[in-house]
């Protein structure tokens, strides 16, 4: 938009009016040839804004060389300019506001799955730290037995929480461009205790690197690590 206008802007307000969307409460110019928009707040379940039927069918907006009507010129230009802008920062308030919005479809009881792994997170953390101890050594084949449950338990919840963090990769792909970050997303969708998940990639539409697989990465340090206990010790 040029720095500053050009014609009266109750001229090109009146142009424009009838294009006006119906969620706008405010349309305001600045001392610097800008304009200023308040919204009304989106659901982001609402049609993503775009310039109206009526825009395209306004012989008043099309466009006029300046040779041919420099002052028509002038004032078009300036309308098509206003509300180019006006459009564009209404999409972008509702792809903030469709973001949100299907964080809160997609969430469900990821919270209550994220809790039940890090419960066996922890005890897996707890079982692996004992077999340290010189009680473990006493112990070493039940030791390991439960070493190897607590393994297939914390997995098992991984699994489970990525069967939403599937989802909520995926919903972070499809939004890709909104301004908000995840974790603000996240947290404006009432979950701020997300910025402690780990939700993985859902680039493409493919999910990968989720929850599971941190895992399956942590269960083979572990064994290789009693492997190499065992061949140093001799032990079996």
């Amino acid at each position: 938009m040029p720095g500053t206008f050009s014609v009266p802007f109750q001229q090109v307000l009146d142009r424009i009016t009838p294009h006006l969307p119906p969620y706008l409460r405010k349309i305001e110019p600045t001392p610097y040839g800008r304009v200023t928009f308040e919204f009304a707040p989106f659901t982001g379940h609402e049609k993503e804004p775009a310039k109206p039927q009526s825009y395209y069918d306004d012989p008043k907006m099309n466009y006029v060389p300046e040779s041919e009507d420099p002052a028509e010129h002038r004032i078009r230009t300036v309308a098509r300019d206003v509300l180019e802008d006006l459009y564009q920062q209404a999409g972008k308030r509702w792809q903030d506001a469709a973001y949100v919005a299907e964080l809160r479809r997609v969430v469900q009881d990821a919270p209550e799955r994220w809790r039940a792994y890090e419960r066996e997170a922890k005890a897996l953390e707890a079982a692996y730290s004992y077999l340290r101890t010189p009680e473990a050594g006493r112990e070493w084949p039940a030791a390991i037995s439960r070493l190897v449950d607590t393994q297939d338990r914390t997995r098992a919840a991984a699994a489970r929480f990525d069967e939403r963090a599937a989802d909520i990769a995926h919903a972070h792909d499809r939004h890709l461009y909104a301004d908000l970050g995840h974790t603000q997303a996240l947290t404006e969708a009432g979950y701020p205790e997300a910025k402690d998940w780990h939700v993985g990639d859902g680039f493409g539409g493919y999910f990968r690197d989720g929850l599971t697989a941190k895992v399956d990465r942590l269960i083979e340090e572990q064994e290789q690590h009693l492997a190499k206990v065992r061949r140093l010790s001799g032990t079996n």
